[in-house]
């Protein structure tokens, strides 16, 4: 499986909802390096979003649905989840509804449209978590949903290098928070591109400072 998309660790931190300072961590120590670059400037795939959360979340203490607690789970189990990750159907990444699981022992599920896809139809256990939905770690960052961030927006990983962008448009949302920032206001924007709607605009907004509220948040490796 190989799921475009090219993110800086500023914007992999912001969409995945993971720490920075984490996330680079885990790259010096050969935890998840990232796989479009390793070098210089590091980048990370769409992939590589989800493997973020995948380690973050089965290395944390966690409770089941009787509030039970449940101990973090085993590098090996954690391995065992990126490895599984890598083994998914690319067409999988492409379907607007899909969703992929994982659970507390490093099982990857995976749902589409219309059920279990991939991976031996397993049932998904209520001790999961679902790696594309919203993802809140305990330090308060807000990971969007990895493809309806918004109900107007999008993230595809073969297009704009998987930029969250307006739905049906190559408009990333970063560009129209850049005109925000430099001044415009909505009527301005919305001359420059009349074909977005008011509703669009302000979900775009919306995202964007929600990414740039994760990247103000400082936390240790």
């Amino acid at each position: 499986m190989q799921p475009t998309g090219a993110y800086n660790a500023e914007r992999a931190s912001a969409l995945s909802g993971v720490p920075r300072s984490t996330i680079h961590y885990w790259s010096r120590e050969d935890v998840l390096v990232p796989s479009v670059s390793a070098a210089r400037v590091k980048l990370w795939s769409y992939a590589d979003l989800m493997a973020l959360r995948i380690i973050y979340w089965l290395r944390q203490r966690k409770t089941d649905a009787a509030g039970a607690e449940i101990p973090a789970s085993t590098m090996r189990a954690t391995r065992r989840a990126l490895r599984r990750l890598r083994e998914l159907d690319e067409p999988l990444w492409h379907l607007d509804e899909a969703s992929i699981w994982v659970d507390a022992d490093g099982d990857i599920h995976v749902r589409g449209p219309g059920g279990p896809e991939t991976l031996a139809r397993q049932i998904v256990m209520p001790d999961s978590i679902n790696l594309v939905a919203p993802f809140e770690t305990r330090e308060g960052l807000r990971g969007p949903d990895l493809v309806r961030p918004r109900p107007d927006l999008r993230i595809v990983p073969g297009r704009l290098s998987g930029s969250p962008h307006v739905i049906h448009t190559r408009l990333e949302t970063r560009a129209l928070f850049a005109l925000s920032r430099d001044g415009l206001d909505a009527a301005a924007i919305r001359a420059l591109y009349p074909y977005v709607t008011v509703a669009q605009l302000t979900q775009a907004l919306e995202l964007e400072v929600q990414l740039e509220a994760n990247l103000a948040i400082r936390v240790a490796a």
